[in-house]
């Protein structure tokens, strides 16, 4: 005898946000902007937009495909979270040997003078971020949270230092704090 092992979840729409499902692709509209992405990996999960939520289910479902939709749930909720709030992360620039001196350049952050290296070191800022630069914080903001969080890893990743003994050299990027961009932490 086979089981049937259904797995549901749901995504409620709040007022001001569309949610636009053709296929595997969701594209979620809001006051902020409009964020897409595609699910084409997750095979046979039902995802559908019914009375003002989003609904991921899966039938006959093992393990994986329980995480699966869960994950696909989480990042719809990003993606509202996204278009409503939109996210932002701190960086502080921290050195003890010699200044660290930072600028945005197209869509590259230039990293100049780290522990003293002539060359500049380079992150590239992902998608639609933008990257502020203030005295001894750099700002990233931006409406889908894999472009942020992405940009800022690459930043902290751009100055990681080899060779050299962190307890001497802490020199460096670092995240300090994640929020929403209209205040509050996530």
């Amino acid at each position: 005898m086979v089981r049937a092992v259904v797995v549901r979840d749901y995504v409620d729409i709040p007022e001001g946000v569309s949610v636009v499902v053709d296929g595997r692709r969701v594209v979620v509209k809001g006051p902020k902007g409009e964020v897409a992405r595609d699910f084409s990996f997750a095979e046979n999960v039902g995802i559908f937009v019914e009375g003002g939520r989003v609904e991921v289910s899966k039938f006959f479902a093992r393990k994986r495909d329980v995480a699966q939709v869960y994950a696909i749930s989480a990042h719809i909720r990003n993606m509202i979270l996204g278009v409503t709030k939109g996210f932002r992360y701190w960086l502080r620039i921290v050195y003890s040997h010699f200044p660290i001196s930072v600028k945005v350049e197209g869509d590259k952050v230039l990293i100049e003078n780290f522990i003293g290296e002539r060359s500049p070191r380079v992150a590239r800022i992902v998608g639609n971020v933008r990257v502020k630069v203030m005295k001894n914080d750099i700002v990233v903001e931006g409406i889908d949270l894999e472009e942020v969080s992405q940009t800022a890893a690459n930043i902290e990743q751009a100055t990681k230092i080899r060779g050299l003994d962190r307890r001497v050299f802490s020199d460096g990027i670092y995240i300090y704090k994640r929020e929403f961009m209209e205040g509050g932490e996530f």
